[in-house]
Formats: structure tokens, C-alpha cells, sequence
């Protein structure tokens, strides 16, 4: 694969994602649409999307439910796609969202592989992949970043790295799109800045690769350490994304 066709699976992905077209996010306006029910979505979305915008840079695309699509297309008129995302801006949609009992959930940045720039990196410490069936003992609050109880079922492979047989450190791949993997990564505290999280994000990056499936990494804005450690394996940033949820209420939310 190269950039291009790296580029195009991941546009192909979000359309799905966003039950729009892929040129929806390359065009200069803004696109609203509305979401719909999509087996092909990234598995780790909602069946259909409450109010979710994501910008490859170009413009941004919203996919929201009918009652927040006047309310969309308003709230986009006339912004930048970097406007979109600034704190202004989300001060503002959350009111509106606020509004239908909806709130902002989450803001994050995506990354792909830049070809030329993907390497294997070293670290001091023994690493290996592991298979499905190696790594159900690795389901801990230390791995809960690299691997997700939850969907469990979608975990299809890991990087591994270890001192004394123990694992120090762990990326694991999720099948969360029908031809992009998502990886994440943990390490023990104590094991931290000596080059582990990139040494095992590389070797899993380059394995999903060599497998024919795309690795994509995504961050929340301001975890600046995995942006970091994303550059560093040879990931730029592709599209930013906002996502919202239905407001629970004060008792759920305290129990």
C-alpha cells in the first residue's frame, strides 16, 4: 500500500462511519447528513450517530440524528474546519446539544501510517507478537488501553515487551473497521520513557501492514504524549473527529 490507497480505505471507512459519501470530506462547504444504521461502522460506534463531526482538514462532515440536523447545519455555516473544533465553538454546540438532553462525549485526533516514515524501532527489552489465544491473561487495568474487555472479540493481535518474562508493556490491535485495525498501547508505569510504547506501536504498525490491513491510531486532543509517540512510529495526523452522548442522569452517573 502507499499513502494514496492508505488515504482512500480511511475515507472509505468514515463515509461508512458517517453515511456519507467519501468526497463529502474533500469538498470546501460543510456536509450534514443524516445517520444512519451501517454494519460496515467502525465497531466501537453507536448503531447511529447522535451528533458526530469529523474534518480531514478540507471541511467537516456532521452525521446527526433528524432533531439536531437544523441545528448542525447552523452551527457549521460559514466556520473553517479548524473553527469547528475550537473551545468557542464547542462551548456552543454543547449548549445546543444540552438543549435535546444530548452533551459532548468526546474530541479526538486520528493517525495514519506515512509510508516512507514507518520503522522498526528497538528498545532494551525482549518483544514478540502474540496471537489470538496469547494474550487472554493480559485483560488487567494495566493493558485496559491496548486491549478492551468490552470487545474483547475484536482484539486480533499485540506486541509484546518483557523483562524477566514479564510483559513491561503491551499494543494491541482491535478489528474495529472491515480494512482498518486500531492500536493501542500501555506501559508500566516504571518502564516508561525508555522506548517501549514506540518500540511495540512500530512493531505492530508494520505487522498490521505486512497482514493487508491499514493501523490506525487515535488520541484524545490533549494526550500529547501519544501524539508524540504516534509521530514518532511514522503516523501523521488524518481527520479530528467530536462525538456526543445522551445525558444520563445524576443518579446513573454517581453510582
Amino acid at each position: 500500500m502507499n499513502d494514496r490507497e492508505i488515504l482512500e480505505i480511511a475515507l472509505k471507512q468514515s463515509a461508512w462511519d458517517m453515511s456519507c459519501d467519501a468526497g463529502d470530506f474533500l469538498k470546501e462547504e460543510p456536509v450534514v447528513v443524516l445517520s444512519k444504521s451501517d454494519k460496515r461502522k467502525k465497531k466501537f460506534m453507536a448503531d447511529v450517530n447522535v451528533f458526530e463531526i469529523q474534518s480531514y482538514g478540507t471541511n467537516v462532515v456532521a452525521s446527526v440524528c433528524p432533531e439536531l440536523e437544523e441545528s448542525a447545519r447552523a452551527f457549521l455555516s460559514g466556520k473553517d474546519p479548524e473553527r469547528a473544533f475550537e473551545p468557542k465553538a464547542i462551548i456552543e454546540i454543547n449548549r445546543i446539544l444540552n438543549r435535546h438532553g444530548y452533551e459532548v462525549a468526546f474530541m479526538g485526533l486520528n493517525f495514519l501510517p506515512r509510508m516512507e516514515l514507518m520503522r522498526a524501532i528497538e528498545c532494551p527489552y525482549e518483544t514478540r507478537l502474540l496471537e489470538k489465544g496469547e494474550f487472554e491473561h493480559l485483560y488487567t487495568p494495566s493493558f485496559s488501553n491496548a486491549l478492551c474487555e468490552e470487545r474483547k472479540h475484536l482484539d486480533i493481535l499485540c506486541a509484546a515487551a518483557y523483562e524477566g518474562g514479564r510483559e513491561i508493556g503491551l499494543a494491541g490491535c482491535s478489528m474495529d473497521g472491515e480494512e482498518m485495525w486500531q492500536i493501542g498501547i500501555d506501559v508500566l508505569a516504571e518502564y516508561r520513557k525508555q522506548g517501549v510504547a514506540s518500540a511495540l506501536t512500530s512493531k505492530l504498525a508494520l505487522e498490521v501492514l505486512r497482514r493487508g490491513r491499514v493501523p490506525f491510531y487515535g488520541c484524545a486532543w490533549a494526550n500529547v504524549k501519544s501524539h508524540r509517540n504516534a509521530a514518532k512510529c511514522g503516523f501523521r495526523a488524518a481527520w479530528a473527529t467530536m462525538t456526543a452522548k445522551k445525558i444520563k442522569p445524576e443518579r446513573e452517573e454517581t453510582k
